[in-house]
């Protein structure tokens, strides 16, 4: 995607240090700092125009966002989108940050067990198979995730494209990741309320089009926690089966 940014962008970046990172190699390991507290940091590789990474940040202030993308032009619409969405919810910036960067040497930009979550949301499916590299989903890239993720690390991913979540389904499963919250049709029974959504994922879902998504658990504590929750479900359905049984041996009584 080639962008033409306006005359006198980069200024208006450099007027930003509040929100806009330009040379994020400087903070690897340091990004608590560069946020002043300790909390989870979550960040949306490919951030595209911002309007997600700026809605979730202003509705979770107890966590810090980092929104990343290569394009200029695009990290002066996220700063736009940033401040409309404070004007609509309250609160403060301090908890987000827009970076500029080249998703691919994400290994200079953040430190191990750096990061909780990371959303990677309608990115580029690079159709062609010699471009399956550079898919954010490829092994190489979900590598690099798993090392800057922490002990609650997950991934959650969404995309129109089907091609691009049966090769993401495989590249996940050939690695050994545990999997959750899978759908092949996020909306199919209604817009899902409960999720922030992307620009793209609006237009696509107002037309009828399948929105995929899953979640995939990287950190041994997300996956201690999830299959303790899959084993709680279990006893719970066990529970409920065993009393309906009982229920019936009652009514055949009588």
């Amino acid at each position: 995607m080639r962008l033409r940014g306006r005359k006198g962008i980069k200024e208006a970046l450099e007027a930003q240090p509040e929100l806009v990172v330009l040379e994020p190699e400087m903070y690897k390991g340091k990004w608590s700092e560069v946020f002043g507290n300790d909390r989870p940091i979550h960040v949306e590789f490919g951030m595209g125009k911002g309007r997600f990474i700026s809605q979730l940040s202003a509705l979770n202030p107890e966590i810090n966002y980092i929104g990343v993308d290569m394009y200029d032009e695009l990290i002066r619409r996220g700063s736009e989108k940033a401040k409309e969405s404070r004007e609509e919810h309250g609160g403060d910036l301090s908890n987000l940050r827009l970076v500029r960067f080249n998703i691919e040497h994400i290994e200079n930009m953040f430190e191990a067990g750096e990061i909780e979550r990371i959303y990677l949301n309608f990115s580029d499916p690079w159709p062609k198979k010699r471009h399956a590299r550079r898919r954010l989903t490829h092994a190489g890239f979900v590598n690099k995730y798993r090392v800057i993720l922490n002990d609650r690390g997950e991934i959650h991913f969404k995309t129109d494209s089907r091609s691009l979540f049966e090769f993401s389904l495989n590249s996940f499963c050939d690695l050994g990741i545990r999997l959750r919250n899978i759908s092949l049709d996020l909306h199919a029974e209604g817009l899902r309320t409960d999720l922030v959504m992307t620009e793209y994922e609006t237009k696509f879902s107002g037309k009828g089009m399948p929105i995929f998504r899953l979640e995939a658990v990287i950190g041994q504590q997300a996956l201690d926690q999830h299959l303790d929750s899959l084993q709680r479900r279990e006893r719970e359905e066990a529970d409920e089966a065993a009393r309906r049984g009982t229920d019936d041996e009652k009514n055949d009584e009588e």
